[in-house]
């Protein structure tokens, strides 16, 4: 008789602080076999689960594939909804069950969005092997340890390997029910709120980390360390670092390389602490650093990232105080976007191409600084291109899947060309740009809402990048003074400098 997998995908990152809501529209969920169809050959960690699946020849159950965008907490029947999905079929049977996680959820009724899933699974089913993979950003809790076998999040930030934790997990769950293993998972949970923007695995204190946690993984015995940065901008009791280190109890029977590797991790990252927390800078000297990167020798564009504002951390898409401050500072020639205003998207289609009109830009999610509403930007010009907003994603990140804009228009002013988007999203693929016609290289600024995501694409044909944070806050700013922090646990650094051992 073939075993039976159940296989499934629920993500989000969940910004408490936004101000965009997460129903369950927001989710775009497939069921059953619609969702198998869409991660069958996806660079997903429930791809790679399906991979594996299929090699040994098991009957795969795919309840639900639902992926969010960061935004808001998740609303009470969303989460329901989809985690009932989830539960039916584990209550049918099976024999394994593979879950594809984020690890930062915050849902309605269910602050530890994860653990109480995994917890409920667990009362469903006491004694079927469950892997999960996590994304690095992952707020990861007791509750999630305690109820799973197999616990690994991504190594990359970008994040470039979701296909391969998913293999990483999945194997290990395999090994376990071919008793090859016997998994033993010790957690640390730091004293530690990391900056999203200093969670970057290719330099500083993450580097070092991940580095750190790499070499140990080939140590005799060793299955699995995870080094999760956290996403700071949940505001629920477990936010922030912790360690993960998977020893096999065949060899490490009592755990004690295990608890001797997660000591050491953790004595390392709490030694550099300071490289984790980002300090950012005023906007105008954001810009007179960008200036001074465009004088350099070189062809390309100088690359304006704002991350006060980055859809993959719950930002609305929707600010305008950095292309407000890039324009007074007498920047010219740059491609922005994409900026999300479906009202202006839909002005303009009604006016109609090369129409010279003013439009109120942006400003209408719901973001207040301190309880102030900004007003939208007016801005001159005429709409020269328009487009159903779908863009064939080329990677390294979501290869293969469909960037879903919305109804969508290129929108030229005097000194800028700008996109402006009926959906929220990540510039993760040149397309959101060049699919209206922008050609990259021929502009001298190009300004994104991302802070990490767009590098893999954008920074190839750039001369530089500039971090942009606006004076002013924003829904993912990386100045945690404009958000009022009340569920998490203190003492924790840096809202603590005590947080820290002597």
């Amino acid at each position: 008789m073939k075993p039976k997998f159940v296989i499934a995908r629920f993500q989000h990152e969940t910004n408490t602080f936004s101000p965009i809501p997460t129903p369950l529209t927001a989710f775009h969920p497939l069921w059953g076999e619609a969702a198998y169809r869409d991660q069958e050959n996806a660079r997903t960690a429930m791809g790679a689960f399906i991979h594996l699946a299929k090699e040994v020849g098991a009957e795969i159950i795919t309840p639900v594939c639902a992926f969010s965008n960061p935004s808001a907490t998740v609303q009470a029947d969303a989460y329901q909804t989809v985690c009932k999905h989830i539960l039916d079929a584990i209550k049918l049977g099976c024999d394994a069950i593979l879950l594809d996680l984020h690890g930062a959820m915050v849902a309605d009724g269910a602050v530890d969005g994860e653990g109480s899933l995994l917890e409920r699974i667990r009362q469903i089913a006491p004694n079927t092997p469950i892997a999960v993979a996590l994304d690095l950003h992952a707020n990861v809790t007791p509750k999630m340890v305690k109820n799973c076998n197999v616990m690994v999040s991504f190594k990359t930030y970008p994040h470039i390997d979701m296909y391969e934790t998913g293999l990483h997990a999945g194997q290990l769950l395999l090994d376990l029910i071919a008793q090859k293993i016997q998994p033993a998972i010790v957690y640390r949970q730091l004293p530690l709120l990391s900056h999203t923007l200093r969670s970057n695995t290719q330099q500083g204190a993450m580097k070092l980390a991940v580095e750190a946690a790499q070499a140990m993984e080939k140590r005799t015995g060793v299955l699995a360390i995870s080094i999760l940065a956290g996403f700071s901008l949940a505001d629920f009791h477990d936010t922030g670092m912790s360690v993960i280190v998977i020893t096999d109890q065949l060899q490490d029977p009592k755990a004690v390389l295990a608890n001797q590797l997660a000591d050491e991790l953790q004595t390392l990252i709490l030694h550099h602490a300071d490289g984790f927390v980002y300090a950012s800078i005023p906007t105008r000297k954001s810009l007179e650093n960008a200036t001074a990167l465009a004088k350099n020798a070189g062809h390309g564009p100088i690359l304006l990232l704002d991350h006060s504002d980055n859809v993959m951390s719950g930002g609305s898409c929707d600010t305008t105080d950095i292309l407000e401050a890039a324009l007074s500072f007498g920047l010219s020639n740059l491609a922005v976007g994409p900026i999300t205003d479906p009202q202006t998207v839909q002005q303009l289609i009604s006016i109609g191409l090369n129409q010279v009109t003013t439009i109120e830009l942006g400003n209408k999610s719901g973001w207040t600084y301190r309880g102030q509403v900004k007003p939208p930007f007016k801005l001159q010009g005429k709409m020269i291109a328009i487009s159903d907003g779908r863009v064939l994603v080329t990677g390294p990140i979501f290869t293969g899947s469909t960037l879903q804009m919305g109804a969508s228009v290129l929108f030229e002013t005097e000194h800028a060309h700008i996109v402006i988007s009926s959906e929220r999203v990540e510039p993760y693929d040149l397309g959101v740009m060049t699919s209206l016609g922008i050609q990259l290289e021929n502009k001298s600024f190009v300004l994104l809402k991302s802070r990490m995501y767009c590098r893999p694409v954008f920074l190839p044909l750039s001369k530089g990048f500039v971090e942009c944070d606006s004076d002013q806050g924003g829904p993912s700013s990386s100045n945690y003074r404009w958000f009022e922090f009340k569920q998490i646990r203190r003492p924790i650094y840096p809202l603590d400098l005590t947080a820290l051992p002597n």
